[in-house]
């Protein structure tokens, strides 16, 4: 298993999304199925991948702010620590 760091991890997971032209809308629908809840939408693919990199973007550091552990993506752990993320209050 190969440790990356958040660009990569994020280019790995780009590597799985699947892209869909919309049924009732002309839009084009992508979602990551190794992120549950992981979708977005635009007016063509241009538009669709860059929404697609801010949900990706959103569902990993949330999921880290949580301490929830990420996935292992195409062999790829991401390198960053849920406890890097995490504010500490300091009280003075």
């Amino acid at each position: 298993m190969k440790t990356v760091t958040f660009r990569e991890y994020i280019t790995e997971i780009l590597k799985t999304a699947i892209y869909e032209k919309g049924e009732s809308s002309d839009v084009i629908i992508a979602e990551v199925p190794c992120l549950p809840g992981c979708f977005t939408q635009g007016r063509n693919f241009e538009e669709t991948r860059e929404n697609l990199i801010d949900a990706i973007e959103l569902w990993v550091t949330i999921g880290l702010k949580k301490g929830e552990k990420m996935p292992v993506i195409n062999g790829c752990r991401l390198a960053a620590d849920s406890k890097v993320l995490t504010k500490k209050r300091v009280y003075v």
